[in-house]
């Protein structure tokens, strides 16, 4: 299986998506909503970052601690993956972040690539991918391509808000090793290429309509 899917089930995530997929959800409210959803799933998707034994020196006295050994890349697929950044750069300040703009052609939901702003290397640094909703894979496919062109070690973690079956059928198909962290798999794409029930654009209820 070069795919594995882990559904984060967690009341604050539940609550979280619930305000997502409500229409009546306003932009604050979404941007809130996504921030606190993003940092559940981020948690869950960082537990096993390489640390390093160290010891500090507290108020009273030396302490045993961890810190990472190496922060990851952090990859926001454009545009809606930016609503996800400031939840990781919460929780990884020190973190790097390279870009991939992929847009869909909503004629044939196929991938248009805009953007490619990737370390030319990224051997032996592990790589988080975030985009809040896996479709049709497209984008994600050409995402993690990318990076595995410029060295990054598999499996690529990938964080999804929502993911369809047919996007993670097209990634199993694409024999990508990819570690899949995601509050739900929905049950099917619409004739646009829509998550059903899904909770619309991300990107228009980030960013507005443009």
């Amino acid at each position: 299986m070069t795919v594995t899917v882990d559904i984060i089930e967690h009341p604050i995530a539940s609550d979280a998506l619930a305000t997502l997929r409500d229409v009546s959800t306003d932009v604050v409210g979404f941007r809130a909503a996504m921030h606190r959803l993003s940092s559940v799933l981020l948690v869950e998707a960082t537990r096993g970052l390489p640390t390093c034994d160290l010891t500090v020196t507290t108020p009273l006295a030396p302490a045993p601690a961890r810190r990472l050994a190496q922060p990851p890349v952090i990859v926001p697929v454009l545009r809606a993956g930016l609503g996800m950044l400031p939840s990781v750069l919460d929780l990884l300040p020190g973190a790097d972040v390279g870009f991939v703009g992929v847009s869909r052609d909503e004629e044939t939901a196929q991938p248009h690539p805009y953007v490619n702003k990737l370390p030319a290397s990224l051997a032996g640094r592990t790589c988080l991918v975030i985009d809040p909703m896996l479709a049709t894979g497209g984008s994600l496919e050409h995402t993690c391509r990318l990076l595995l062109e410029r060295g990054a070690p598999t499996p690529l973690t990938v964080v999804c808000v929502l993911a369809a079956p047919e996007g993670i059928a097209r990634l199993e198909a694409s024999g990508l090793e990819v570690a899949l962290i995601t509050a739900a798999v929905d049950e099917r794409l619409n004739e646009r290429a829509f998550i059903v029930p899904g909770l619309g654009d991300a990107g228009d209820r980030l960013f507005g309509v443009g």
